[in-house]
């Protein structure tokens, strides 16, 4: 419930808080009792309200393929933003709107499953080279290199056309910022239909927490339960990416955060990861608003800000056996 409260009270900042600040009553006012003379209510109503939405989604979406990922890995570096997820899918974005000419999001959003599957074959196939497998430590270093490899693909797709360099600026550094109604009616259904088979793995997740051999005794095939939660992963992630750019690390420390309040369940990882994530995504945005003013930083430049400190004592705390 606490963690309702707190979602709820961020979302009501991020109406009020910005280069124009507007108090909380004239953000609730803007929502019940629109006025389209009030310029207060405009800025909530067709700005604000877009933006707190796409962060709601975004975060969503980001929090759960990070508990997915770290469940299925069983690995507490696992996040889509460092195992190549997000950048595979932003390149093949890119690609699909300079090279091919793809427009809206509903079009685009399928080069970002593509390029998001890519970066999972890739990177685990790096990491499972040698006799150890694919350990955490090989993994992380994996997908550095391929998320390097990806990011300079995409720069150079970029590069080619200073005007669009110039429009997709915000995007490659990860933002939710100057995004529309448009971008909202044509990422929920991705949204809703991944939370929903994310929310249905949580027992698949616990099994596998217990090693192959015992999921195995209690009837899981192992294959399947792996390919359903990386097919929720790429469709999670790929569309988060498809609507903000690349944002890392919010799907590294939220399900952390949640594991320490709800405990190793999946059940409750997923549903708490659900919620925290978008209030930390939104928190983040909040920031980037108000830290450089008149500018805004994009919302990726602060969650790194947070997520790089505890990505590094995660590595710090790994025993030296797991390097």
């Amino acid at each position: 419930m606490l963690a309702f409260v707190g979602l709820g009270f961020v979302c009501l900042l991020s109406l009020a808080v910005g280069s124009r600040s507007i108090g909380l009553g004239t953000s609730v006012d803007a929502l019940s009792s629109y006025d389209a003379s009030n310029p207060d209510h405009v800025i909530v109503h067709d700005v604000r309200v877009p933006r707190t939405l796409i962060g709601l989604m975004v975060g969503t979406a980001l929090g759960l393929a990070g508990a997915l990922m770290q469940g299925v890995t069983r690995n507490p570096l696992a996040d889509p933003g460092l195992l190549g997820v997000t950048a595979g899918a932003a390149t093949a974005i890119a690609f699909a709107v300079l090279i091919i000419g793809v427009g809206p999001l509903a079009g685009y959003v399928w080069f970002a499953f593509a390029g998001a599957t890519l970066g999972v074959v890739v990177v685990y196939g790096i990491a499972s080279f040698g006799r150890d497998g694919p350990t955490p430590i090989k993994l992380a270093l994996a997908g550095a290199a391929v998320t390097a490899l990806f990011t300079s693909v995409t720069t150079l797709l970029v590069l080619r056309d200073l005007d669009t360099l110039n429009a997709l600026r915000f995007w490659l550094v990860g933002s939710i910022a100057e995004r529309g109604d448009d971008v909202v009616a044509q990422m929920w259904p991705f949204i809703l239909a991944g939370v929903v088979l994310a929310l249905a793995c949580g027992r698949l997740l616990n099994a596998l927490a217990l090693g192959e051999d015992v999921a195995r005794s209690l009837g899981q095939r192992i294959a399947r339960a792996r390919g359903l939660v990386g097919a929720c992963i790429v469709l999670l992630a790929g569309t988060a990416t498809a609507a903000a750019g690349p944002i890392v690390f919010v799907g590294l420390v939220v399900p952390h955060v949640a594991r320490a309040i709800a405990g190793p369940d999946y059940r409750w990882i997923l549903p708490f990861s659900a919620v925290l994530a978008p209030a930390m995504l939104l928190g983040a945005d909040i920031a980037g608003r108000v830290l450089a003013p008149p500018r805004e930083l994009g919302v990726s430049v602060v969650t790194v800000l947070v997520g790089g400190p505890l990505f590094i004592a995660l590595v710090r705390r790994r025993k030296p056996m797991e390097l």
